[in-house]
């Protein structure tokens, strides 16, 4: 039996694979759609090779899309949208520090900034008791109005960055951690070079093109259909020749 029928069926193996895993980033894109501070993932491909001859493609790894969202107007001060680079860091319930780019904090209990999952912001200075209109400058500087209505400064939020953004691994709740791809993070103060600057009462919306996550998923959908068709009638091949040889 000739073995270009198995390593078709090899293709078409792997190729449902592929399709799969890219299904599930592009569905995961659009369910984030309205996800403040989300960056968009990409699939990427390598094509495989043996002997010259053509067995498919991988899916190699998923890369972070981190081109900048829209920054839309926020009723709440405590809304803090970063334009350009850096992320805000924040403490995970392990003790490790995280960094997004959702910036849509509150104070808890303690009157601690956290995140909308809880995640304390990790910066320099304390909210007490009696403060109201909490804000935050361009530069990170953060004041509000004390219990006699004076005006006072209260800390510094600082921003992080990495050599290679791309690289950074996903922990789940719109957080994302250092790793070896993304480089070791950078600290460093919002305007300074190569570090963004913070808009208070704004919001960074997710930088995912709808349409294009859209009409990619259509052709994922269509393409997936094709491998399964090719996987079935190489098969349907396979017995026959196998049945062939038997009679």
């Amino acid at each position: 039996m000739s073995s270009s029928l198995f390593h078709t069926l090899n293709i078409s193996r792997q190729d449902i694979l592929s399709r799969m895993i890219d299904l599930d980033v592009t569905s995961n894109n659009l369910a984030n759609v309205n996800t403040a501070g989300y960056k968009a993932s990409r699939s990427n491909f390598q094509e495989m090779l043996d002997q010259k001859l053509i067995e498919g493609s991988l899916l190699k790894n998923t890369q972070l899309l981190t081109g900048q969202g829209n920054l839309t107007d926020s009723t709440n001060p405590l809304d803090w949208a970063i334009q350009g680079d850096g992320f805000f860091s924040v403490t995970l319930p392990d003790g490790t520090i995280g960094y997004t780019r959702d910036g849509q904090f509150g104070l808890d209990a303690d009157l601690k900034l956290v995140t909308a999952s809880g995640y304390p912001l990790v910066w320099d200075g304390t909210i007490t008791e009696g403060m109201t209109n909490i804000s935050i400058s361009a530069e990170g500087n953060v004041t509000a109005f004390d219990e006699t209505g004076a005006s006072v400064a209260v800390g510094t939020v600082e921003l992080t960055r990495f050599p290679n953004p791309s690289g950074v691994a996903s922990f789940g709740n719109n957080i994302w951690l250092e790793s070896d791809s993304s480089g070791v993070a950078q600290t460093g103060a919002a305007g300074d070079e190569n570090f963004g600057t913070i808009g208070g009462s704004r919001i960074e919306q997710s930088n995912v093109d709808l349409g294009q996550e859209m009409t990619h998923m259509i052709t994922l959908q269509r393409s997936f259909s094709m491998s399964i068709k090719a996987f079935q009638q190489t098969d349907t091949m396979i017995s026959l020749a196998i049945n062939l040889r038997k009679a």
